[in-house]
């Protein structure tokens, strides 16, 4: 992407650039396409308010206040996401646009910032009826989406086309900066004529089979494979793959991301782009017009400054020109490592988003919030649930920003200091330095050689199986003469600790899902801490099993209503047909099973009504019940102490009675 950048800003020297009108005036769209949502919205509420008078009870989104169930696992996520980079992609524009709003033109400075905040409200009631057609799960919100969608790619195409140059920081800015809302509109132009000929989804959350396939995988025994992988050990060759595999994010059968969790990963590329462009176009014009005007005069003005390059000012010209050049490939370099850094990041970040949310769902609360914690919706967690795509999207925003600030300064002391010095040889100070030391670092790594040498031959005795101290007459005294080596030596790794400590906490900032202080310190990272709370609320409304038991229910409560009828028709004279013994064992294995899972399932320990009465908050670890004083209060409350054993022996047993 940057290479592709550079490309363009090396070709193209930034001159003066005119205003331009496009034939397709950006106040009149916004006025007819303003109009046309307004009535495709009514016309959708009126067919919603219709089909739910007629049908009694629908499941899913059926409402246009309602544009999509961000908490659910099952319905596709393209369209949601598509409409989320486009509005990302508006706010990135606005930022430096002229006009916020394409209502008002040549907008005074003085109400700019107020037009901006006006701005960032008015896109998303702009985009807001693509979200709704593609929701509603209707052939006619299908067909309303593909109107606004052409609509807006189409004027789109056209201002671009008519307009490709403006005078924005740099003249291809405004084109290059429409290239993510062009991908998204024409993604919605492609999605919504497949959803018309393919007809809303007959399958939607809880009907859906994927939170009962989840259960059955849950369910499955794989001993052999268990026992096989655990005396087998892995090769090297295996490990070291095993570490770029950590890194790349392959989508599973068995578990889908949560739709918020899709949409920040999509808004976060969308960000990178945006960020990459930005710096881009505010760095590297500015240094081909500084390479441009360099001419003669430039030795006078190093001469003042005590600086002579060569007698030659021709030769001085080459090398300062040569100099400014090695000056933006750093900066280039520094960019595209910096946007490859971001994108890695992500896409751990989604491996790790996945591993936290299964070990929630398993009930393993302490490796994510290291402290005794009960998985329920609380307010902070609403907000920060609310508000994580936009968090993640500014901190990566911000932390792609410093790291190019850092990577450029690394690339220039390797380049300035080291690799032109060595070439040239001339101006070697960092080899001067360094060799003048020379007897202190020999001195510090004949020290550090000689501790372990003498920690593994002198001062470790193996005896039958197990290490011990040896010589320790001459490990005291070898500890005395080498201390104020050792202080001299510790100098060196805490510079060397702070500089580890920089360097990984930048290039870690833009990620969320791992806290940049302390273990016992996270809670003071507001990012981490906003990860925390979101996974509280995805966790606890969106579990799977819970899910599918709520799922089981519906169907159970379906399947009652028809028995009713049918004893009702049997009291009338008709004989009701009963299911056969194989159908009758199968949906009481089944039952029994999920019930087996709900009642190991920690993370649901806190809604169990014998918990809420009984329990109290010193009997549970870390959403593990304690057993002693589990036994305790039941016995004092006059109950039986063992009766989620015998929920979890009961499916055996009633697989053995069948």
């Amino acid at each position: 992407m940057t290479t592709f950048l550079f490309l363009l800003f090396h070709t193209h020297i930034c001159r003066v650039i005119l205003p331009c009108d496009p034939t397709a005036d950006e106040k009149l769209f916004h006025i007819c396409i303003l109009s046309i949502s307004l009535v495709i919205m009514l016309i959708l509420a009126a067919l919603t308010r219709k089909n739910k008078f007629c049908q009694g009870f629908t499941r899913g989104s059926s409402s246009i206040f309602s544009p999509a169930n961000f908490l659910d696992q099952t319905q596709k996520k393209g369209l949601v996401m598509a409409v989320f980079g486009l509005m990302f992609s508006k706010l990135a524009v606005l930022v430096i646009a002229p006009d916020p709003l394409p209502f008002s033109k040549d907008t005074p400075a003085e109400i700019k910032e107020y037009m901006k905040i006006i701005a960032i409200f008015y896109y998303p009631v702009l985009y807001y009826p693509l979200l709704v057609c593609g929701t509603l799960q209707r052939k006619a919100g299908y067909v309303f989406g593909a109107l606004l969608s052409f609509s807006h790619f189409g004027v789109l195409v056209w201002q671009k086309f008519d307009c490709p140059k403006t005078p924005e920081i740099y003249k291809y800015y405004s084109l290059l900066a429409s290239l993510p809302q062009l991908a998204c509109l024409a993604y919605l132009c492609v999605r919504f004529p497949l959803l018309f000929v393919k007809g809303p989804k007959a399958e939607e959350d809880l009907e859906s089979s994927y939170y009962s396939n989840y259960v059955k995988s849950l369910l499955k025994k794989n001993s052999s494979a268990v026992s096989s992988s655990a005396t087998e050990k892995p090769t090297l060759v295996e490990r070291i793959l095993e570490v770029p595999k950590s890194y790349i994010y392959i989508p599973e059968k068995v578990f889908r991301f949560p739709l918020k969790l899709a949409v920040s990963a999509c808004v976060a590329s969308v960000a990178i782009y945006h960020t990459a462009l930005l710096l881009v176009v505010l760095v590297v014009p500015t240094l081909h017009i500084v390479r441009a005007g360099i001419d003669e005069n430039i030795a006078f003005l190093l001469l003042g400054f005590g600086i002579v390059l060569s007698d030659d000012r021709t030769e001085v010209v080459k090398i300062v020109t040569f100099y400014t050049w090695l000056l933006e490939v750093c900066y280039l370099c520094a960019m595209t490592l910096s946007c490859l850094v971001s994108l890695i990041m992500l896409m751990r970040s989604m491996v790790l988003h996945r591993s936290n949310l299964k070990g929630l769902y398993k009930g393993d609360i302490y490796n994510i919030y290291n402290s005794q914690k009960t998985i329920c919706p609380s307010k902070p967690g609403v907000v920060c649930w609310m508000g994580l795509t936009g968090y993640q999207a500014a901190i990566v925003c911000l932390g792609m920003a410093i790291q190019t600030v850092v990577f450029f300064i690394c690339f220039l002391f390797l380049v300035f200091l080291i690799i032109i010095p060595i070439f040239h040889g001339r101006n070697l100070i960092v080899f001067e330095i360094a060799g003048k030391a020379w007897p202190a670092w020999l001195t510090l790594l004949l020290v550090t050689v000689l501790q372990h040498v003498t920690a593994k031959f002198a001062f470790i005795r193996k005896e039958a199986g197990t290490r011990d101290l040896n010589n320790r007459e001459s490990l005291f005294l070898l500890t005395y003469l080498l201390f104020l080596v050792n202080a001299v030596l510790g100098l060196i790794v805490a510079i060397w600790r702070m500089v580890i400590t920089a360097l990984y906490n930048i290039i870690h900032l833009g990620r969320i899902d791992i806290g940049l202080l302390h273990r016992s310190a996270e809670s003071y990272d507001p990012a981490y801490r906003y990860y925390t709370h979101f996974l509280k609320v995805e966790v606890s409304q969106s579990h799977p099993v819970m899910k599918a038991f709520c799922g089981l229910l519906l169907d159970m409560m379906v399947e009652g209503g028809r028995a009713g009828q049918k004893i009702r028709d049997a009291e009338e004279g008709i004989q009701a047909s009963r299911p056969s013994k194989a159908t009758s064992s199968r949906r009481i294995r089944s039952r029994w099973r999920l019930l087996y899972t709900l009642v190991n399932n920690a993370s649901l320990l806190g809604s169990r009504k014998h918990f809420q009465t009984l329990q109290t908050s010193e009997s549970v670890l870390n959403g593990t019940p304690n057993r002693s004083s589990k036994k305790g209060s039941r016995k004092e409350a006059g109950k039986p102490a063992a009766e989620p054993v015998q929920a979890t022996e009961t499916p055996q047993n009633q697989d053995k009675a069948e």
